[in-house]
């Protein structure tokens, strides 16, 4: 990384716990162009700040690499099974089996 760091970027322990997720090609595929670390800490600026694709910073990779990836990423799920796969393991860790054996309904009245 040759820039000033955010305070949104990623640590690399969260990079070490997201990467596995965000990898949907090698890392040296041929057609990557863009560090997939700073594509990823794009986004979360993007998501930290609220502001438009267009303002994202020049020292950031292009917004529109940056937008593509993300659909990317949500269009696999990639998020989804991340905070399911940390809700797993959490439960783990606090004595609990991973998924919950019960339920509760509740029906919002109109």
């Amino acid at each position: 990384m040759n820039r000033r760091a955010y305070p949104s970027d990623v640590s690399d322990e969260e990079w070490a716990l997201v990467l596995p997720y965000l990898t949907l090609a090698p890392l040296e595929a041929p057609q990557r162009k863009y560090d997939l670390r700073e594509v990823f800490n794009a986004l979360r600026w993007m998501v930290r700040t609220g502001a438009q694709w267009d303002y994202l910073p020049h020292d950031f990779p292009p917004p529109h690499i940056v937008q593509a990836q993300a659909y990317r990423w949500m269009n696999r799920g990639v998020f989804e099974d991340l905070v399911h796969n940390l809700r797993m393991t959490l439960r783990m860790l606090q004595g609990k089996a991973a998924h919950p054996s019960a339920a509760i309904y509740y029906q919002l009245c109109a």
